[in-house]
C-alpha cells in the first residue's frame, strides 16, 4: 500500500529509490539460496515509503542449523515488534547508523535482523535558491559509477497485528528500514546523509544473524571509499508518487539559479551539461 497526499522528499532522507533489477538477477548476484518465484515485484523507478522492496537476508529456517541466505518481499518503514500499531511505519524510513544500536525501535533488529535492500540508485532534493527568494527543491538520482546494484544496509522486523487471527496470512507485517550516513564529500552539497551502502566484501557479515556484539556490529557501519557514486539531476515529477517510468533517472541540464548555487563535488559536477 502506497501512502498518498503528498510527496516524501521533504525533510526525509532517502525517501525514494529506484528498483529494476528482475529477482533472478538479484538471486544470482547475492548468491541467494532460497527464493520463492510466487513473491515478486514489478519494476518500480518510484519505490515510495509504504511501497515493497526486495531484500537481501540471512535467516535459519525452522529445522535447520545453519542460516540460509534468502530473497524477500518486504514493507518499507519498519514497525517495531512491541508497537501497538503499524501507523508509524512512514516515519520510520532510515535509521541512523550512530544511534541504531541504542534506539529502541531499531536495537533488536541492529542485532539479529539486519538485510541489504538492492536498489538502482536513490534520489535526494537540493534547495536552491531562486530569483524570486522562493527556493525550490532540484531532485538528484545517486547511483553507483559502474552501473552495479546499490546494496544498501537495512534492518527488517516483524510485527504481529493482533486485530487479524493467527491463521491468517495477514496476521504478520514484515517491514524494513534503511541505515543512512554522513554523506560523503561529493555528495555532501546535495544532503548531508546518504544511505549506507556496501561493497560485495561486507556482505556475509553484515547479514550474519550469528554477529549479536553490539561493539563488533557497528564496526560494520563503514561506507566504501568515496568514488563509488554519482549523482546527477533529474525530473522534479519524481515528486509525485503517481509517475513511475524510466524517465525518472534520465539526466537533465540545470537551469542557472541551479548552477549559481555552486558547491558541487566531483560526484555531481561531472554530471551537469
Amino acid at each position: 500500500m502506497r501512502t498518498a497526499g503528498r510527496p516524501w522528499q521533504a525533510g526525509r532522507m532517502c525517501g525514494r529509490f529506484a528498483s529494476t533489477t528482475k529477482p533472478e538477477d538479484l538471486v544470482e548476484i547475492f548468491g541467494v539460496e532460497q527464493w520463492d518465484p510466487t513473491e515478486t515485484l514489478a519494476p518500480s523507478w518510484n519505490v515510495a515509503p509504504t511501497d515493497s522492496a526486495f531484500a537481501v537476508l540471512d535467516r535459519t529456517p525452522k529445522g535447520q542449523a545453519e542460516p540460509v541466505r534468502q530473497l524477500r518481499v518486504l514493507r518499507w518503514g519498519l514497525v517495531p515488534s512491541w508497537s501497538k500499531s503499524a501507523d508509524g511505519a512512514v516515519k520510520m524510513i532510515n535509521a541512523r547508523a550512530d544511534t541504531v544500536h541504542e534506539k529502541p525501535s531499531y536495537r533488536q533488529a541492529f542485532a539479529g535482523r539486519r538485510c541489504l535492500l538492492p536498489v538502482d540508485g536513490y534520489y535526494e532534493w537540493r534547495t536552491i535558491p531562486t530569483e524570486k527568494g522562493k527556493p525550490r527543491k532540484q531532485p538528484f538520482f545517486v547511483s553507483r559509477v559502474d552501473g552495479g546494484v546499490l546494496a544498501l544496509a537495512g534492518l527488517y522486523e516483524f510485527w504481529r497485528d493482533r486485530a487479524v487471527p493467527s491463521e491468517d496470512p495477514l496476521a504478520w507485517l514484515v517491514t524494513c528500514t534503511i541505515v543512512t550516513t554522513d554523506a560523503e564529500p561529493d555528495l555532501a552539497p546535495i544532503h548531508e546523509r546518504m544511505p549506507l551502502f556496501l561493497d560485495p566484501g561486507g556482505y556475509d557479515a553484515w547479514l550474519d544473524p550469528g554477529r549479536t556484539d553490539p561493539d563488533e556490529l557497528r564496526s560494520l557501519l563503514v561506507p566504501p571509499a568515496p568514488g563509488a557514486l554519482q549523482a546527477v539531476p533529474v525530473s522534479p515529477a519524481v515528486g509525485s508518487i503517481r509517475n513511475n517510468s524510466a524517465d525518472l533517472v534520465r539526466p537533465i541540464a540545470l537551469t542557472e539559479d541551479a548552477l549559481a548555487g555552486g558547491g558541487f563535488g566531483e560526484a555531481v559536477g561531472a554530471t551537469l551539461f
